[in-house]
């Protein structure tokens, strides 16, 4: 299971982020608290900052190593700092054909777009659906993708199904793009779990995206994922439960004041000026955290130093 972490809010050193807490991102690429697997595959993180020359892009570095391996991490890090963040660190089949390159870590980043992606998801047999699926996607984003991954090919397809980049428009792009994934592995008879867990980030502003279709293309899958956690690792239950399972959003303030975790003074959205969504909650108190369901998209916005959240359930 790859790891999602997004940050928006006042800012503050990226090391508060990656490197500081005990649980850190970083850390959980060989101690995850949720799942089993280590994330060897690679890391990377985009961040945007007043301080850099080009503020409103950001600053995307990426690593094909374990992250606790990167011995530039500790030397780069702790010089930045953020008001938004979108970081990731990736897992893969612990196997040859796994390809390990810059251009397969996550977050992936376009021109002609204000959002970059990453995802704790998969989308299997992509490549032969790329047959049907090619024919949505627009020459400007293809021409773009350097990668081998499905998380990058996703990408190229749901920028080419937006018609903009306001929060409705993003929506029908994303429910649009559940829609035609089905349609082609319907017509080509690869119906397959599709677990899209996304965060499309742009500064100030976090899309956070956790839905997708089940073992039999079904858009509306059903079970219990915390029983259905309990089966064995590899199993068509267990796999369901990990398309099941919630995101999670904490907001609060006073976040530069905890340095060394992820703790807030945890607040409403309506009174915090921070906000962390990810892949699991990362403090003990998991109270602290509120969830985003299977099927639902939440909205994070900064204006000024106000936070809000939206949330919005996905017709799929």
């Amino acid at each position: 299971m790859c790891r999602v972490l997004a940050y928006v809010g006042p800012e503050i050193p990226c090391g508060s982020l990656l490197l500081a807490p005990e649980n850190s991102l970083i850390n959980q690429t060989l101690d995850p608290e949720m799942h089993p697997l280590l994330q060897l595959a690679g890391w990377g993180f985009g961040a945007w900052s007043e301080h850099l020359l080009k503020p409103d892009e950001p600053l995307r570095y990426r690593r094909p190593m374990a992250a606790f391996y990167d011995d530039n991490a500790e030397g780069i890090i702790p010089s930045l700092q953020a008001s938004t963040l979108l970081a990731h660190v990736r897992a893969a089949a612990y196997d040859a054909g796994t390809v390990l390159a810059d251009e397969n870590c996550h977050p992936f980043s376009f021109h002609g777009t204000p959002f970059i992606i990453a995802q704790n998801g998969s989308l299997p047999h992509w490549q032969v659906l790329q047959r049907e699926l090619l024919v949505h996607c627009k020459d400007e984003y293809l021409e773009q993708m350097r990668g081998t991954t499905d998380t990058e090919f996703l990408y190229v397809l749901l920028l080419s199904l937006l018609d903009g980049d306001s929060n409705d428009e993003v929506q029908r792009g994303l429910e649009e793009m559940l829609r035609v994934i089905g349609q082609a592995m319907k017509k080509l008879d690869l119906a397959g779990l599709t677990k899209l867990k996304m965060a499309l980030v742009a500064r100030d502003r976090i899309i956070g995206v956790n839905y997708g279709l089940g073992h039999e293309g079904e858009a509306h899958p059903t079970g219990d994922w915390r029983e259905l956690r309990d089966a064995a690792p590899g199993t068509d239950d267990h796999s369901l439960a990990m398309l099941l399972e919630p995101m999670y959003v904490m907001t609060g303030r006073n976040f530069e004041d905890y340095e060394q975790s992820y703790g807030v003074d945890v607040t409403p959205a309506d009174e915090a000026t921070s906000a962390i969504f990810a892949s699991e909650p990362l403090t003990e108190d998991t109270d602290d955290w509120s969830e985003v369901a299977f099927g639902e998209m939440v909205v994070l916005e900064r204006s000024g130093d106000d936070i809000s959240k939206t949330i919005r359930e996905l017709d799929t």
